[in-house]
């Protein structure tokens, strides 16, 4: 009768004591027959050993509430149900302001790529992009404002209000016509005796055409946004908001008593 091989199967079940008597005398015979594989599964059932040393006590010990099968079910049951009145709670609670309050709720409820939320994330790239260069932070600087007033009436449809900041401590350097995604927005670029710069960005408004003064947030920019008879404006500076609220305040009083 033909002599069984022994396989790398054969092998590592001798090593874990799950053959038979007999396999297992043929297993050894061939082990002795061939030290470098005897060496190298010696090394195996070392392992095997250390492992089992190691992970034996972890295996006795009680599965944890937070793993066990019936356990998870239940919490992912609860979870959805919580879900479900948040969403419910959420629906009626628009069912309420709906008659009377839900303007106040439209810049919860505005696309963030619209209106002046959308405005505010302009001004904040622009302040990003412009802000810090030392060399061309403007493209036309402020003994061109002629020029410029004429360059983004002509972009923007509108003919802007170029504010005077010099009350609050502010000299405008200049500005630029940019492209955003809702069309030309002219930047203004103002500054202080401490090289403490502040970005104005206004454009026309296709949505939130007249909107109350709001402050936002974006990395380390702070700013307010706002808008008045269709064009939008946001002032936004590295300075907290707080510090900023009384300059843009002075700049919608401007574009009020110009408008």
């Amino acid at each position: 009768m033909t002599e069984k091989p022994i396989t790398e199967d054969d092998l590592h079940a001798y090593i874990d004591g799950r053959l038979d008597d007999a396999r297992s005398a043929e297993v050894s015979a061939y082990l002795e027959k061939h030290p470098d594989v005897a060496s190298r599964f010696s090394a195996y059932a070392s392992q095997r050993t250390a492992l089992c040393e190691t992970l034996d006590p972890v295996a006795e010990n009680p599965i944890p509430t937070r793993l066990n099968l019936n356990h998870m079910i239940a919490t992912r049951r609860q979870s959805r149900v919580s879900a479900w009145q948040r969403t419910a709670a959420g629906a009626m609670v628009f069912l309420f302001v709906g008659g009377s309050g839900g303007w106040y709720l439209h810049g919860m409820m505005t696309p963030p790529s619209e209106g002046v939320v959308a405005l505010a994330r302009e001004a904040s790239d622009s302040f990003a992009t412009y802000a810090a260069d030392k060399i061309r932070p403007v493209e036309l600087r402020s003994d061109n404002m002629v020029e410029l007033v004429d360059w983004a009436t002509e972009r923007m449809g509108r003919k802007p209000v170029l504010p005077d900041l010099s009350t609050s401590g502010y000299r405008l350097m200049g500005g630029r016509v940019i492209s955003t995604p809702h069309g030309a927005g002219l930047m203004l670029m103002y500054d202080n005796d401490q090289g403490t710069r502040l970005v104005m960005l206004t454009r026309p408004m296709a949505v939130d055409q007249t909107r109350t003064m709001t402050p936002h947030s974006q990395g380390d920019v702070d700013g307010w946004s706002w808008a008045s008879n269709g064009m939008g404006y946001s002032l936004v500076g590295s300075l907290p908001s707080d510090a900023l609220h009384p300059v843009a305040d002075e700049i919608r009083k401007q574009v009020l008593g110009e408008a």
